[in-house]
Formats: structure tokens, C-alpha cells, sequence
């Protein structure tokens, strides 16, 4: 199978583990070392709303390629009525484009654009 043709969800899916998996690292890296700390640091960038600010940012300064910008829309526009209560169902659908986007390049062994996009993110902090 394709990896561009892998369910949407299902490469959000994985790409949520792998953005939180980042985001934790870095924060370790910057010297929180208490769990409750890590915690509420990491939600200032793991929340819908928090993914979903960083990719319209990485939307408005074109950092996302032409295939990039169709897994992020496919995953975006995939028919869901379920989101958390803590969003609305746009700012959910784009915070699954982003993790859609994380899964498909791991999937696509694409490591160092992964590590290009979540350092934008993590150094271009908007939280």
C-alpha cells in the first residue's frame, strides 16, 4: 500500500505520537525536569488549538510543499463529526491536517523534513 493512500485519521494517528514525542524531548531539553512541569508546558503546544495556530502559520509563510498542502487538506476535509469539547470542529480538523502531515512524512522515512517543520514549530513558539 501507498503510504499516500493510508486513512487520513490513521496517519494522524501516528503523527500525534510523533509530535508529542518531539515536544516532549524538547522541553526535557529545555531543562524542565518535573513531570507536572513537562505537562503543562507540552499542552501550549499538543492542544488542537495550539496545532492548529502553528500549521495556519506554516500555511502563511508557504513553508509546506505542494504534496504537503494536499495530505494536510485530505486529512482536514476527511467527514468527522466528533471533536474534543475543548474546540470546535475546524480548529480539530486543522490540528488533524498537522498530524496527518507528521504521519505521512515518518511514514514516507522523511525524517529530516519532519525535524525541519517541528523545529519551526517549537522555535517559532506562538504559545
Amino acid at each position: 500500500m501507498k503510504v499516500v493512500e493510508i486513512n487520513s485519521l490513521v496517519l494522524a494517528y501516528l503523527g500525534d505520537t510523533i509530535y508529542e514525542n518531539y515536544v516532549r524531548r524538547a522541553l526535557i531539553h529545555q531543562g524542565f525536569s518535573h513531570v507536572d512541569q513537562l505537562q503543562k508546558e507540552a499542552v501550549k503546544y499538543v492542544s488542537a488549538k495550539s496545532q492548529a495556530a502553528y500549521l495556519q502559520k506554516m500555511m502563511d509563510v508557504d513553508l509546506l510543499s505542494k504534496k504537503e498542502l494536499e495530505i494536510v487538506k485530505r486529512a482536514r476535509n476527511y467527514k468527522t463529526t466528533s471533536h474534543p469539547k475543548s474546540c470546535d470542529i475546524i480548529t480539530y480538523k486543522y490540528a488533524t491536517g498537522l498530524e496527518a502531515l507528521i504521519g505521512y512524512l515518518d511514514l514516507e522515512q522523511k525524517n529530516d523534513r519532519v525535524e525541519e517543520i517541528m523545529r519551526f514549530i517549537l522555535e517559532d513558539s506562538i504559545c
